[in-house]
């Protein structure tokens, strides 16, 4: 079994940012993608970013250049830098980890608003 928790959500204006963290525990291999999706009211789950072990990245279009994604396989953690936040980034963001089966977080809200 996999167990994910996430950090670092929050309120923040436009323009600022915000950090998200993630630590994995369980089975955890590193050779296996982690990542993250989020999920705006009304709207399905959508991918934000994920990242292999060799630290290949891949990023959703409306989140290339403000956003990045890094990993430390040692102690198994992702996590998300947020910058230049829009009001459309306002969503709840899942950690995420692949293996034979999907794994999720909680979710933690971020919320970008004046």
């Amino acid at each position: 079994q996999v167990q994910l928790v996430e950090s670092g959500g929050g309120l923040v204006q436009p323009g600022g940012s915000l950090r998200l963290s993630c630590a994995a525990s369980g089975t955890i291999f590193s050779i296996n993608a982690m990542g993250w999706y989020r999920q705006a009211p009304g709207k399905q789950r959508e991918l934000v970013a994920t990242i292999s072990s060799g630290g290949s990245t891949n990023y959703a279009d409306s989140v290339k250049g403000r956003f990045t994604i890094s990993r430390d396989n040692a102690k198994n953690t992702v996590s998300l830098q947020m910058n230049n936040l829009k009001p459309e980034d306002t969503a709840v963001y899942y950690c995420y980890y692949g293996d034979v089966r999907d794994y999720w977080g909680q979710g933690t809200q971020v919320t970008v608003s004046s």
